[in-house]
């Protein structure tokens, strides 16, 4: 059994937490996120802390719901506070991406036609190069899968290793077919 839930969160001074029925919400410097949780579990604040526990009707699924909500509502405190950031790499000769309007990324990837992506409105991107995209957002799923979307357009192949790819992932790379 996972013991995550029974560590209580230490909430930061710059950050404000409303418990409503089925809702929390936090408050940062960076902005503000919202998430309903399971109707089995509790919160109780106390001081600067956040204690997780569920009702007992049933044990094993209380605690691991528990468990995840106390993962998640974590992950709401640290994005609010730094924030998330996912890199990605164009690599591939002529590939590269221009930012248009601070929210159109438009992606040259090998084909007859650009791909133009729209960004959502809590995602920035920064281009540090015509090949590097920065991928930045107060919520971690969310950036998590706006970097799979645009990664999805040309996944890295494993005979060259052209495509776009994560920071530091490693791409296998096979060896060619000999005569």
């Amino acid at each position: 059994m996972s013991r995550v839930a029974k560590s209580p969160i230490k909430i930061p001074q710059n950050v404000n937490i409303s418990l409503q029925d089925l809702k929390v919400i936090v408050h940062g410097k960076l902005g503000i996120l919202k998430k309903n949780i399971h109707k089995c579990i509790k919160i109780i604040k106390k001081n600067s802390y956040l204690f997780f526990s569920h009702n007992h009707s049933s044990s094993s699924y209380g605690w691991m719901q528990a468990g995840t909500c106390r993962a998640l509502v974590n992950t709401m405190i640290i994005g609010v506070t730094t924030g998330f950031k996912k890199q990605l790499i164009l690599f591939g000769i002529g590939y590269r991406v221009i930012l248009e309007n601070n929210n159109i990324l438009k992606l040259y990837l090998g084909f007859s036609h650009s791909i133009s992506y729209q960004l959502p409105n809590l995602i920035t991107a920064n281009l540090l190069s015509q090949t590097e995209i920065v991928l930045s957002g107060i919520n971690k799923q969310l950036v998590g899968q706006v970097a799979a979307n645009i990664r999805s357009y040309r996944k890295p192949e494993p005979y060259k290793g052209k495509g776009i790819r994560y920071l530091n992932e490693i791409i296998r790379i096979k060896e060619a077919k000999k005569k």
